[in-house]
Parts: structure tokens; sequence; C-alpha cells
């Protein structure tokens, strides 16, 4: 094997690793998400690979397709930062949605107080919530919606560093170079991907909120909006 294309390997695998640590947008949605729709491991695992994959993907066809029609890097460097805006004001739209939503459901979820009556037994309270009973059976059937929106915000987000990186320089030494670079580099990212929300989801699995617990969506929602925001504004 050609020793640059080792070397351009190597830098492949760093920069994936590096890129989606450093970018909250990679993982604090899954983390969320799964923690407010009570999402198994493994339901949260395999969105999170699903929306990775397609995040890689779209750039690594993007890329590849530049090379083979010769569209000059910058251009596609512009086009990149256009799709990565629409994602992040995509993810920061969807935050702040779910925010509000969660919010609403909050209120309404309300604990407060029942007095029944038994006869001889006399009067007893007990706290109640009008939609705690009846919320799993509810979320389930909306949630079906929520991983499309995120692999669909994914999908929009580009991995800046793959194409002028990595790709055109991988595709100046050979073609099997180049598919084998961006392949280091989308395993190395949806791996790192899965990893931190694997670990993470399972630390926060522990976590008791009291009674937060009901906010756990608007919690979500925020964290997610301000993901969106730190993306756009701060460039993480």
């Amino acid at each position: 094997m050609n020793s640059e294309i080792v070397l351009l390997c190597g830098a492949a695998a760093s920069i994936g690793f590096i890129h989606t640590a450093l970018g909250p947008d990679h993982y604090l949605p899954f983390i969320m998400m799964g923690r407010a729709r009570r999402w198994s491991m493994a339901k949260t695992a395999w969105i999170t690979f699903l929306c990775g994959l397609g995040h890689v993907l779209s750039s690594v066809i993007l890329g590849l397709v530049g090379v083979l029609v010769g569209i000059q890097v910058m251009k596609l460097e512009a086009f990149e930062a256009f799709r990565g805006s629409i994602a992040a004001w995509l993810l920061i739209g969807f935050g702040f949605a779910y925010f509000v939503w969660g919010i609403r459901r909050a209120i309404l979820n309300r604990p407060h107080q029942h007095i029944h009556s038994h006869g001889d037994t006399g009067k007893h309270e007990h706290e109640h919530t009008h939609t705690s009973e009846h919320a799993h059976v509810h979320d389930e059937k909306k949630a079906s919606v929520t991983p499309w929106i995120l692999f669909t915000i994914f999908v929009f987000g580009p991995c800046e560093p793959l194409i002028p990186l990595l790709i055109y320089p991988a595709a100046e030494i050979s073609a099997l170079g180049t598919v084998l670079v961006a392949a280091v580099f989308s395993i190395v990212t949806i791996g790192t991907m899965l990893a931190i929300v694997s670990f993470s989801s399972w630390s926060v699995a522990f976590a008791k909120l009291g009674r937060l617990e009901r906010y756990t969506h608007a919690i979500a929602g925020a964290t997610i909006c301000a993901s969106g925001l730190a993306i756009q504004f701060l460039g993480l």
C-alpha cells in the first residue's frame, strides 16, 4: 500500500475522532432524546448509527462525485458550508419546537391532589397526573417521526474536513486509496458517535431528576437547540 495513503488513513482516523468528539451535535441529540423518550439502549444506538451513516455518506458521495466530475474543491467547500448552515438551523428549530412542546407537556402533567371518599373508611387524598398513565402509549406513536427528523438533519449536516483534507488529496494518488480513506473516516466517525452516545446514555439513565422529571422533554429540546446555536454561531 502506498505510504501516502497510509498516512492519509491515519489522518482520517484522527480527524474523524476529533471532529466527532468536539461536535456536540454528533451525540447530544441522541443522548437527550433517548433519555426523554425512554428509548432502549439498542434503539438509541440504532438511530445513532443510521443518522451517522447518513451524515458521513452525504459528504463522501458529494466528494467522490466532485472528484469524478472535476469540481473545484473551493466550490464544494462553499456548498458544504451552506449545507452546514441549513443543518444548524434545522437543529435549532427542531430543538426549540421540542422545548416548547416539552414545557406544554410538563404544565399539563403537573401533579395535583385528588380527594376520594370511601364511606366508613373516611377520606384520603393522593397525588395524580392526567398524562403520565397514558404517556408511554401515546409517546410511542408520536416518537416514530422523531428519528426521521434527526436523520434528515444529519443528512444535511456535512463532515467539513472530509473533502478538502482527505478525499481530494487521496484522489490524486489512487481511486482505491480514496475509497479506503473515506471508509476509515466514516468508520471512526460513526464508531465515536456510538461510543459517546452509548456510554453517556448509560450514565444518564442513573440520573434521578425528581420533580424535574416531567421537564425531561423540555430539557432535551433546550439542549438540542443550544447545540445548534453553538454550531451556527461558535463554529463547533
